[in-house]
């Protein structure tokens, strides 16, 4: 049996759902956001609320973890976190549960040009030692509703292989190589702790320079937080880099670098070749800003 096909996710589609099953709101205006995600498509409802829904089989399991623990995580975290109001059922030809949230105020990370700005980088380091000290009681362990996430980073060493094979002579395999091996040989021995998953500048939103929110935490669960570090390599650069270290400080050893080292390795090989010119650009920047420092 074929996973069920979603049919086109559109403003069309999002404001039938909630006409037919939150009438309260059938009235006011759906408008999709400027910046897509893959695992999701979302819409804004009104000025104060906003649609998420899964786009496709594989990613429906994060509604409802998002949905049980996005409340208990954002008393203790310094900045809003989506906070849910509704649960939408299937209907009108869309075969998964979604989600209705809190609209957050903010332009993304990535729009904001704050990359080099050490004042975000410190905001972005605060969270995530927030985050990471958060009862991780129950939380959910590493799984197929985050893609493995938090698990050791050999779950994508035949993807790291199978790409450095690929782009053998476009890239300086040797010094990819050794990142990657050093990444493998930092074993994680810590207790398990919350982590976002999915810690890039599309997910941050700022205001005025300072981060204001962090949205999307479909991947994020319990576990090796070290694939939150990925930003110092994906984003941030100069004084902003040493400041996002230096902020972390012992929330992160030599240890949980490397292997975040990997993580976006892993990640940016994988996409090198990518059809979408905004990921193929970002992974070809992080694979050659990073081989250089190795």
């Amino acid at each position: 049996m074929t996973d069920p096909q979603p049919p086109d996710i559109d403003a069309a589609l999002v404001a039938g759902l909630i006409a037919d099953q939150f009438p309260r709101w059938a009235t006011l205006p759906v408008r999709p956001v400027e910046l897509q995600g893959v695992d999701n498509r979302t819409f804004r409802l009104g000025d104060e609320l906003s649609v998420r829904l899964p786009s496709a089989e594989h990613y429906r399991e994060q509604v409802a973890k998002e949905q049980h623990w996005l409340p208990l995580l954002a008393p203790r975290l310094p900045v809003p976190i989506p906070a849910p109001v509704a649960v939408g059922r299937s209907g009108r030809g869309y075969p998964w549960t979604w989600s209705v949230n809190r609209w957050l105020p903010g332009e993304t990370a990535l729009a904001g040009g704050v990359g080099g700005d050490v004042a975000f980088a410190r905001d972005a380091a605060g969270f995530l030692r927030a985050l990471w000290a958060a009862d991780a009681g129950g939380g959910p362990a590493p799984g197929t509703h985050n893609f493995r996430r938090g698990a050791s980073v050999a779950v994508y060493a035949a993807e790291t292989e199978e790409a450095l094979a690929a782009l053998a002579g476009r890239i300086d395999g040797a010094a990819a190589g050794k990142v990657w091996d050093a990444a493998l040989a930092a074993t994680w021995t810590g207790e398990p702790a919350w982590f976002h998953g999915d810690f890039a500048p599309g997910n941050l939103l700022v205001r005025d320079g300072r981060l204001s929110a962090v949205i999307d935490f479909g991947t994020c669960g319990v576990g090796d937080p070290a694939c939150d570090l990925v930003l110092a390599w994906t984003f941030l650069d100069g004084a902003a880099r040493s400041a996002f270290r230096s902020t972390m400080g012992p929330a992160a050893d030599d240890a949980m670098w490397a292997r975040a080292r990997g993580w976006a390795l892993w990640k940016a090989l994988i996409t090198y070749d990518s059809h979408v010119p905004r990921v193929r650009a970002e992974a070809r920047r992080v694979v050659g800003g990073m081989l250089a420092e190795a």
